[in-house]
């Protein structure tokens, strides 16, 4: 036996991650098509369109996915700054060059193709808080710094997108996102449950307090007291801007417990305005019932569990939070379109991960999913 000789290191990587990040982009490309085909005959004469769209961006998420994939994760340390500086400067350009709908400014259109800054910002901020955190040390021990790592990224970012782009779903991710990645690194953790106890005694209070104030059931001049009325008593503006609510709640409702069918749904019909994006969940629901509805929500449960897999067995501390941002970034996302389009919470404009239509969305959490891939090939196998 020659004792010079070194043993090989063994490395994991997470197929079972890779599977299911292929076939939940597989089934969002389905169901795109299915939902957005009689749209898209009426409107641009293709029933294709949107899907030859989507396949686009699905092949670029998945080409920026083996990019960030092949690319040491170690690397996106030194170009933290570069990148948040880059994601802010894409929010600021919103001003001259963006593009408005629904009373919100969120895209940069150049041509037939759009993107959308919040979405790089999420990127940004996941890259950024992970860097902080690591060249603050152990000065991380005391909350004073947590707080300010907060707000010199995720405050910083969510400010700018709130303001300029009137994002406000969007920014309450980014802080969601720098509030997991902190809660991995802080060593405490009872400073947090005083704050989210904190949060949900404000959010009751506030709620309370708009509830009594809009027991006349008149609209406002303010568009998001608006939506909470709507949010509160949809059947009410059934025919005004509770229609999309209302007609998703249909939807879910006629689903039953296994669906009118793949490709069957009526709500699709011209009921649900761009039935493909944020609302689509609703259709899968209507299409494949509860049962498909519980399938799909297994199924980012079983991502979930990868990711938080590979975050709790990252090789060092920047890789944790890395995998922990893109576990709260797909978390978050997820949670707040159902809770959106089963009414839960108010209409917010929060598109499905993976699922629902859109170019920079897809192409962003897949080069997620990439770091996530990268992190995991780094950690070494007990021989």
């Amino acid at each position: 036996m020659d004792r010079g000789k070194k043993k090989a290191v063994k490395r994991y990587f997470d197929y079972s991650l890779l599977f299911v990040t292929i076939f939940i982009a597989g089934f969002g490309l389905i169901m795109i098509y299915s939902t957005s085909s009689y749209t898209a005959q009426m409107k641009y004469g293709s029933a294709e369109y949107y899907f030859k769209k989507q396949l686009i961006f699905m092949i670029l998420g998945f080409a920026a996915m083996y990019i960030t994939y092949r690319i040491d994760y170690h690397i996106w340390h030194r170009f933290a700054v570069p990148i948040f500086v880059a994601a802010l400067l894409l929010i600021l350009a919103l001003i001259p060059f963006g593009s408005e709908a629904n009373g919100a400014t969120r895209w940069i259109r150049f041509g037939g193709i759009g993107i959308q800054p919040a979405d790089v910002s999420k990127l940004a901020v996941i890259i950024m808080v992970s860097s902080a955190v690591c060249s603050f040390g152990v000065k991380l021990k005391k909350f004073r710094y947590v707080i300010l790592i907060c707000i010199m990224t995720a405050g910083v970012q969510a400010g700018l997108i709130y303001v300029i782009s009137n994002n406000m779903s969007s920014a309450l991710i980014v802080l969601a996102i720098a509030f997991v990645q902190t809660f991995v690194a802080y060593p405490g953790y009872k400073i947090y449950i005083f704050l989210c106890s904190l949060l949900a005694a404000g959010v009751a209070a506030i709620y309370a307090w708009i509830t009594s104030m809009l027991k006349s059931g008149k609209m406002t001049e303010n568009f998001r007291l608006n939506r909470l009325l709507v949010w509160l008593n949809p059947e009410n503006y059934a025919t005004g801007k509770g229609f999309q609510t209302v007609q998703a709640l249909y939807a879910i409702g006629s689903g039953g417990l296994f669906g009118k069918g793949l490709g069957k749904s009526l709500q699709k019909l011209g009921y649900i305005p761009e039935s493909q994006n944020d609302m689509i969940f609703s259709i899968i629901c209507e299409e494949l019932g509860l049962f498909g509805a519980i399938c799909v929500i297994m199924i980012f449960g079983l991502m979930l569990w990868r990711i938080a897999h590979v975050a709790q067995n990252a090789p060092d501390l920047f890789g944790t939070l890395l995998v922990a941002g893109v576990f709260a970034h797909i978390a978050v996302q997820v949670v707040l379109n159902i809770a959106v389009v089963t009414n839960f919470i108010p209409n917010t404009g929060v598109s499905l991960p993976f699922i629902s239509y859109g170019g920079s969305s897809e192409v962003i959490l897949l080069a997620e999913v990439g770091m996530v891939l990268n992190v995991s090939s780094k950690i070494r196998l007990e021989s």
